[in-house]
């Protein structure tokens, strides 16, 4: 996940609890602004690979190209999700949703970090893996909640597919983003990712243990079972029982991935 957000990306709430509570009315306010669509046509998706290639530019992460777009071949895969959130009719953000399983393999983080993440498969484990996260410039500088309310999305497909793992690539310089918003933690060092020209960590959170947090602290993560099927029910979906949510306590600790630091 290449998060770009310019000045915004680093913004949050401090650890004052009135100055928290006033940031998630904020972000709660922003979601009812936003028109959450999924990219299902070519249209749209050129859109998106339109915005993505602005910031990915921006933030000296790719070459030029003449086309001025930024996809691959993992945008059209059965187990992929493409979102784009729309303020006032104008593309803000998107994000890229993989839900992957050992009968759905086909998702980017697996192709650089196989020898941490097979075995998760292999065990039977949803992983949900985000990519291409990506906002327009001037509208993540004048509306400071949206890496959230687009990240938010991550979170809904992890409750609904009842996910063990929410994963983050990304580079050194966001990991304190997914940290704070999802308690992530370091499993893999840097390494070289396709289309890149800046090497990605690999981070993971563990869905149940940290549900409770996250829901506490970002009350705007809270979602209905019903705006989780309207997202991501659909006849291609993969087949994968969808969850009510993750809504019972969780016991502190959980088992890590191998291969990496915390």
């Amino acid at each position: 996940m290449v998060p770009v957000f310019g000045a915004s990306y680093q913004s949050h709430p401090s650890d004052d609890p009135r100055s928290e509570s006033g940031f998630a009315e904020n972000v709660a306010q922003l979601l009812d602004r936003l028109d959450c669509r999924r990219a299902d046509n070519a249209a749209e998706r050129e859109r998106i690979s339109r915005l993505r290639y602005q910031a990915y530019l921006r933030e000296g992460a790719i070459a030029p190209n003449n086309t001025q777009t930024f996809s691959d071949s993992y945008d059209a895969t059965n187990n992929a999700y493409l979102f784009g959130l729309y303020l006032d009719d104008e593309l803000a953000s998107s994000i890229r949703i993989h839900v992957a399983s050992k009968d759905y393999p086909d998702f980017p983080s697996l192709e650089v970090f196989s020898d941490v993440l097979r075995p998760e498969l292999d065990a039977g484990k949803v992983i949900i893996d985000s990519t291409r996260f990506v906002a327009d410039e001037n509208l993540s500088r004048r509306h400071r909640g949206l890496p959230y309310a687009t990240v938010r999305l991550s979170w809904l497909a992890a409750e609904y597919f009842n996910a063990e793992h929410l994963l983050a690539a990304v580079r050194t310089e966001h990991q304190a983003f997914y940290r704070r918003v999802f308690h992530h933690r370091l499993i893999c060092e840097p390494r070289s990712y396709p289309r890149l020209t800046k090497p990605i960590s690999l981070m993971t959170a563990h869905c149940p243990t940290v549900a409770d947090f996250v829901h506490r602290r970002y009350p705007f993560f809270r979602s209905t079972f019903f705006e989780r099927r309207m997202l991501f029910e659909r006849e291609s979906a993969p087949s994968i029982a969808p969850s009510q949510g993750y809504c019972r306590p969780f016991a502190e600790g959980a088992a890590p991935l191998p291969g990496g630091a915390t």
